[in-house]
This record gives structure tokens, sequence and C-alpha cells, in this order.
């Protein structure tokens, strides 16, 4: 699958020849240096852009923007919570578009069940200015899985956070992922992050964004924080900083391919 924008000075490939499967449930992080295209392939996924080449596929089958309607919640860099709902109503949101058939009970039973998953029971009628950084991150979170998306699409929901936050939140997400039976796909930044996340990562190149190479993580669930300090933990990191890091065009390896 391939990515082209035309702009007024010309031709610019995004994407070129990207191709890989993520499996039903699983949890796929995507790393790679800014402009790689990590963005514009979430797009892709939600069906919002269609590729220049190539297709996607959604239960074997070309992906269509109405096929994934209702099936896709997505998770911003910012919370973007509308400052005038409170907590609670903010998570009934994705309910009231999505699950039109729901009664207003239904919906906030469903809502306080995400807030109380995500530890923010007894902030459910704060307004995002009455909660922390953290905290409207994990309401942005309730509110993408309220309707038990099948898939969830973070496009780093914690770039934005101090570290010890941010640290917080990773164990969160693996804790409210444990419950649900979504499959994830994680863009960040940060290697460490991806490692401590993720069943499998894609590593991307420079843009043209291309598949370098596809790694799959060996460590057991459920993980925590001690998972940092193990040897094999940093080895992988390392392993994944070597391919990002630039080098001579000549020597690098030639992407790793897989079927979408």
């Amino acid at each position: 699958m391939s990515v082209v924008f035309k702009t007024k000075t010309g031709v610019t490939t995004a994407l070129d020849k990207v191709s890989f499967d993520i499996a039903p449930g699983s949890f796929l992080s995507v790393v790679g240096p800014s402009g790689c295209g990590k963005t514009t392939l979430l797009k892709i996924l939600s069906g919002v852009l269609q590729p220049s080449g190539g297709r996607v596929l959604f239960d074997g089958e070309p992906l269509a923007r109405t096929k994934v309607q209702g099936q896709v919640g997505y998770v911003f860099q910012r919370a973007l919570l509308l400052p005038w709902r409170s907590a609670l109503d903010n998570v009934m949101l994705t309910l009231e578009v999505a699950r039109r058939g729901m009664s207003r009970s239904e919906r906030e039973a469903e809502a306080r069940h995400w807030l109380k998953v995500a530890g923010l029971a007894g902030f459910e009628h704060r307004f995002p200015h009455e909660l922390s950084g953290g905290m409207q991150q994990r309401v942005s979170i309730c509110r993408a899985l309220a309707f038990r998306p099948r898939i969830l699409l973070m496009d780093e929901p914690f770039a934005a956070l101090d570290e010890i936050t941010r640290e917080t939140l990773q164990e969160e997400l693996l804790r409210i992922w444990a419950q649900t039976e979504t499959t994830v796909v994680f863009i960040t930044h940060s290697i460490p992050e991806a490692v401590l996340l993720s069943e499998q990562i894609v590593v991307m190149s420079a843009r043209p964004g291309r598949v370098l190479e596809r790694i799959n993580v060996p460590f057991a669930r459920p993980r925590t924080e001690k998972i940092r300090e193990m040897p094999d933990f940093a080895a992988l990191a390392s392993r994944i900083r070597g391919l990002l890091r630039p080098r001579d065009p000549a020597s690098a390896p030639v992407p790793a391919m897989a079927e979408v």
C-alpha cells in the first residue's frame, strides 16, 4: 500500500509499499522518525484516507469507510474533550453518535463502567478544566472505548504528558486493554514505550515511509514497570534504536514485507 500527495511543489510519497497484517485483539505499535507517515497510516486504517496504490483489507475484504464506521475508536495526542461537558458526558458522546439505539440510561451505565475501569469513579461530573492532563487523557481513552470498537487507533496519546504521568498511563492502558478484545494500533516516538506496551512493533524508515522490520516482543503479560529493568528489554530497545539511526542508504536493510 502506498500513499502519494500532490503539492504545489510536486509529488510527495508519504508511504511506499507498506505491508503488514494485524492480528485481532493484538497490540501493535508503529515507531519511526518524524514525517515517516505514521499518522497517514492511521488515517488509512480509519478509512478517512484512501491509499494511492495497493489495498487495505478488513476481515479479508477491501476496507471502506462505511465498513469501519462504528468499529474504530481514535485517541489523539491531546484529549480534545468538550469543555462544556463533564467527564461522564464526554464519554457518552461517542455512544450518542455510534450507538443511537441505546437509551440514555444505557449510555450512562456504559460510560460510568469505563470511567470506573480507568480509575475515575467519583470524577464523573468534573469538567475538563477540573482534571489533570493525565486524567483528561484517560477520559479520552474511555470515550474511544465506550462503544466497544474492534480497533483502537492511538496517535501518540501520551506525548504531551510529563514522564511520570506518561509511565503511569502506560500501565493504566495495559490494564484497561486487558479487559477488552480490542485491536490496538499505537503510534509513538518512544522506543521504550513501544517495547513495554506491544506484542509487535513495526519500525518505519524516514520518508518515504517503508517497513524496515516487524519485531515480535517476547515478554509475557501482564507487564509492569519492572520489565524496564530487564537486560532483554534494554537489548530490544537498543536494536530498534539501531534500525532508526541514520545510515548510508546502500547499507540499509531490505524492507520486511508481510501481507496486509
